[in-house]
This record gives structure tokens, C-alpha cells and sequence, in this order.
């Protein structure tokens, strides 16, 4: 339930002329998970991102700010991005919340889609350490990703996805978190003008030495109120892998203007 790829879920399928008259989207998506993550506790996550982005056809800024709530969690556990980069097995537990680690992503694309030729869409994010180590929220520390993603069109109304990131993780003192790579992959369909059906697979390896990597299936229905891309969307997740959530689901909607 990494932020790159419940983003990916917000995405709303419009035309580039859209775009063009309304570049700019803001949104929030308040999920709420719950699994053990591989650690003994039955961990609850509420999180809710609030975000801002600004597009053209070409290129793609957002940047995310997000609360979290979290209980259940292990004494000495971190979290990154809604979702447990570093474990403990300790049985005392605790319940925080505040500020979760900002996020700043940019997508650009070099080659359009053309074709067969699916759209190559290089990327870069930043997750600034501002969600609280003390309270178990965040790390403390930037992360810093980069990758690639391939986008395309069958026919008029199925968008093939896929995405594949190296991340360089800042590790906490005494915690030796080591870089992940990231991966996902999906389709979404308009089902009708207003309704976008997306299903996708997303997963990555895991921070810690020593445990699974979360791997997740993930369900998602948009529905467009406007032509522009504004509506709401829910979705599920289900875990695949025991360093994810059990189960999660979400709510949100965004506004294009």
C-alpha cells in the first residue's frame, strides 16, 4: 500500500486536451489497513493523503502531505508511507498519530506512445523525513526513488500499465535499512465514459533484511462526475505476502480545475 501506487488509482483517464484546460487535480484518500506485517501484533493503519498535482501532456508534478494514525504498533517499528519498513518482535505495543512523510514526485514523458510503442515515462520522488521516528510515524530520514514507467492504449478504453523504481532508503540509526526495488503492473478500463475499473499488481522488496517484501493485489472503481476527471474512487487491496496488510480499503475523491 506503498503512496506510488495508491496514487496510481487516482489516476483518471482524460484526454490530453483536458488536460490542457484543467492541469490541476486535488485530492484525498483516506485508507485504512490492517494485517501483522510480520510481526506478531494484529496492526491497524488509517491513513489519509491529502494531495496536489499538476499535469500536462508530458509531464506529471505531485506532491503529497498525509496524516496517519496507527495502533497496535510494535515498540521500536517504523513506518514509511502507511506501511511498516522496520519491524520489531516486541510485544509491547503502542497507538500514535500526526504528520506522515511528505512526498514529491515528478513524471515526465520522453517517448509518447506511438502504435504498438507504449509511452516511456521516466520518474523521480522524494519523501521528505518529516513524519515523527519517535512516535514509530516515519523513519526521520529522506527517501529518494527513481524509475520507469510504460504506458499505452488498446483500442479506445483499456490503458495497459507498468512500473519498475529503485528506491535509496535513509536508515535510522541501529536500523540498517537497505534500497528496495519497486514494481507494479495493471490495467484500467473505462467501462463507460464515467466508469474506470483498475486492477493492478504492485509489490516491492522488503527494507529489512530478514523479512518479506509487501506484495499486494489491488481493485479499484472510479467514477468521473465532470469530463475534466473530477469524482470519487474506492478500492481494496489484498495482501499476497506477509510483510503487507492483511486486507485494506480506501475512499477519496479529487477535484480537476
Amino acid at each position: 500500500m506503498r503512496l506510488a501506487r495508491v496514487a496510481l488509482l487516482g489516476v483518471v483517464v482524460v484526454s490530453q486536451s483536458a488536460w490542457a484546460a484543467h492541469p490541476w487535480t486535488i485530492g484525498n484518500v483516506p485508507s485504512y489497513y490492517q494485517g501483522h506485517y510480520g510481526t506478531p501484533q494484529t496492526i491497524g493503519i488509517f491513513y489519509d493523503p491529502t494531495y496536489l498535482q499538476y499535469q500536462t501532456p508530458r509531464l506529471r508534478l505531485k506532491f503529497t502531505i498525509p496524516y496517519i494514525s496507527v495502533s497496535n504498533l510494535p515498540v521500536g517499528a517504523k513506518l514509511t508511507n502507511g506501511t511498516l519498513s522496520a519491524r520489531t518482535q516486541n510485544t509491547q505495543t503502542i497507538t500514535a498519530s500526526g504528520l506522515g512523510d511528505m512526498w514529491l514526485a515528478g513524471h515526465f514523458t520522453v517517448i509518447p506512445e506511438r502504435g504498438l510503442r507504449p509511452a516511456l515515462v521516466p520518474y523521480a520522488k522524494i519523501k521528505f523525513g518529516t513524519a515523527s521516528a519517535a512516535k514509530g510515524l516515519g523513519t526521520g530520514r529522506n527517501d529518494y526513488e527513481v524509475g520507469l514507467g510504460l504506458n499505452s492504449t488498446i483500442g479506445a478504453n483499456v490503458f495497459p500499465f507498468a512500473h519498475i523504481g529503485y528506491r535509496f532508503v535513509g536508515s535510522p540509526p541501529g536500523q540498517h535499512l537497505q534500497n528496495i526495488a519497486t514494481y507494479d503492473a495493471g490495467v484500467s478500463i473505462a467501462a463507460t465514459v464515467r466508469n474506470i475499473i483498475t486492477a493492478m499488481y504492485a509489490g516491492n522488496q522488503s527494507e529489512q533484511a530478514g523479512y518479506a517484501g509487501s506484495s499486494d493485489a489491488i481493485l479499484a472503481w472510479n467514477y468521473n462526475v465532470t469530463t475534466a476527471g473530477s469524482g470519487f474512487q474506492v478500492y481494496l487491496d489484498k495482501g499476497l505476502s506477509s510483510g503487507s496488510a492483511n486486507l485494506g480499503v480506501g475512499v477519496g475523491g479529487q477535484v480537476v480545475f
